[in-house]
């Protein structure tokens, strides 16, 4: 199918949203918003003459009971100058959540819609949930003023947002609910209407999207009696113009070489002269940062209610109360304010002043190392290793036993002994020590301990920390000794089990030479069988009657 009308009738339901309030359930003080989603162009006024409708539309609601638009073949399309007068009439929001290839053409709507935003609408508008989200997010926590002011009125926005420099701005961005933003007008008249019944217009203010409007009713004062001699509002050479220019309505007209709002100033500069010299930097309007008057070129500080807080400066920007607070105290009391900074004392850094330089905060109540040695001192807080805890990483399970640094002190404080005795036991034990009968591991976070004194019994004390850190130690009142060795019966324990060993060695030396002795003469009997010896046959026996011959002495 092809199609010659790629506009669409958008603009006629977006009409009827906006005018049927009623219909579409508007609540007075809610914040309207109406997602316009497409993927084309919308007619506007004028094209309804393609399908023979020439009655313009009237900006009324035409909705009949079906929820239907029942005069879309009887008016024109709107027009963008009625949307955008009914926009801003109703305080609504409108949200072009449109295709990438109309993007162009809603822009321009948009900069002719006032409360108007776009986005960028997928394909397969799955993007919609987040466009609706995020421009909702945005119109929420932003402000818009706008005025309905005609030509000849300029008005002018001042406000500081969230806390920033005063400057020129009809807009605040990054509110949080809750949040009040103050805007300062200034209404000036560029030019006097020449018909005097148009000297007394009316104009409002309001912020885009918000049903809520101020009215200002105008009278413009173009030529007034008082400004004429004679008038009892004129008086010549004022004393409230130090003599130097004429009243004038209340106001001083001051003569050639003054100038100022009381003509205080003398010389050839004029009043705009003499005002950019109470203003930080030419791109600002705001005179003295609006904390003070500037006279004849100088900036002259307002005065607080609380005489301890003062305004200061050449352009009165500086200041020693709006520095950061930490419990209600400029710059935690541990420095001052100076034109907005604090000036932190001794020992004392950070933005707000509420750091310390040295480790003091970081020792355990009573003394001991920093952190306890398990952590590292950040800004007065102890940033504890991994394997423990505590305000001063005081518990550490897994950490090696500190059980040699309490032991001199219990020694000075409890038994009078020890290195600590030359006077060092008040200052390094300062902490709580207790003496009880008997001592035994109570918490997961206390330490068993003991060491061994002179008389070689064993001292037991177990040492743990408070609540804030502080250090505890338990002592058991009397040491643990052994029972003593009896040395005679050990000796002569000794004694009779060297006799008995004795006795045993030998009985065993006798036996074996017995068995020995007995195993020689068996082998001697069987091999003495064996053999059959006899007189003529043993040859080493000689007989009683045969003489021994030695040859040495033959011949």
């Amino acid at each position: 199918m092809t199609t010659f009308d790629n506009p669409e009738g958008g603009f006629d339901a977006l009409m009827q949203a906006i005018v049927c309030k009623d219909r579409i359930g508007w609540r007075d003080q809610a914040r309207r918003l109406i997602v316009f989603a497409t993927d084309a162009t919308s007619h506007m006024a004028g094209n309804g003459r393609i399908g023979g409708i020439i009655e313009p539309n009237d900006g009324q609601c035409h909705l009949d009971d079906g929820g239907m638009y029942s005069e879309a073949l009887g008016q024109d399309y709107p027009s963008l100058g009625q949307i955008s007068r009914l926009v801003k009439d109703h305080s609504i929001n409108v949200i072009f959540a449109v295709t990438k290839d109309v993007v162009s053409v809603y822009k321009e709507f948009t900069a002719k819609i006032p409360g108007s935003s776009l986005a960028t609408l997928d394909r397969d508008s799955q993007n919609i949930v987040n466009l609706i989200r995020d421009r909702y997010q945005q119109i929420t926590s932003s402000v818009v003023m706008k005025d309905t002011a005609g030509s000849g009125i300029k008005l002018r926005y001042y406000t500081s947002c969230t806390g920033s420099t005063l400057q020129e701005n009809n807009m605040c961005d990054g509110l949080k609910v809750g949040a009040t933003v103050t805007f300062t007008v200034s209404v000036e008249i560029t030019e006097c209407p020449a018909d005097a019944g148009d000297r007394k217009p009316t104009f409002q203010i309001y912020p885009v999207g918000v049903n809520e409007a101020l009215t200002v009713d105008l009278e413009m004062l173009c030529a007034c009696p008082c400004e004429t001699p004679g008038n009892p509002g004129f008086v010549p050479n004022a004393g409230e113009c130090n003599y130097s220019g004429d009243l004038q309505c209340g106001i001083c007209s001051c003569r050639d070489g003054h100038s100022g709002q009381h003509c205080e100033c003398s010389g050839d500069e004029d009043i705009g002269q003499l005002e950019s010299r109470c203003k930080m930097d030419n791109s600002s309007h705001v005179l003295c940062s609006d904390r003070g008057t500037c006279f004849c070129g100088l900036c002259e500080c307002q005065s607080r209610s609380n005489p301890s807080e003062i305004i200061s400066g050449e352009f009165c920007e500086c200041d020693n109360f709006s520095c950061d607070r930490i419990n209600n105290k400029i710059c935690s009391g541990n420095g001052e304010c100076n034109c907005g900074q604090c000036a932190c004392y001794a020992e004392w850094t950070g933005k707000a002043c509420d750091c310390q330089t040295t480790n003091q905060a970081c020792i355990p109540i009573g003394g001991g190392d920093v952190c306890s040695g398990n952590g590292l001192c950040d800004c007065g807080t102890c940033q504890c290793f991994p394997n423990a805890v505590g305000r001063y990483c005081e518990d550490c399970p897994t950490c090696p036993s500190r059980c040699a640094e309490f032991e001199p002190c219990v020694k000075c404080r409890v038994f009078n002994d020890g290195p600590y005795l030359d006077g060092r036991c008040d200052t390094r034990c300062a902490y709580s020590i207790i003496v009880e009968d008997t001592v035994e591991v109570e918490q997961t976070s206390e330490r068993d301990c003991s060491y061994e004194n002179e008389e070689r019994c064993q001292v037991k004390f177990v040492y743990g920390f408070g609540n804030r850190g502080e250090r505890k130690v338990r002592v058991q009142r009397e040491p643990v000794c052994a029972e003593p060795v009896p040395m005679m019966a050990i000796g002569i324990g000794l004694l009779v089990a060297m006799l008995l060993a004795g006795l045993a060695l030998l009985a065993l030396w006798r036996l074996s030479t017995y068995f020995y002795d007995k195993r020689e003469y068996a082998r001697f009997v069987n091999e003495s069988n064996a053999a059959n010896w006899n007189r003529e046959t043993n040859p080493l026996y000689v007989t009683p009657t045969q003489t021994f011959k030695n040859p040495l002495y033959e011949n």
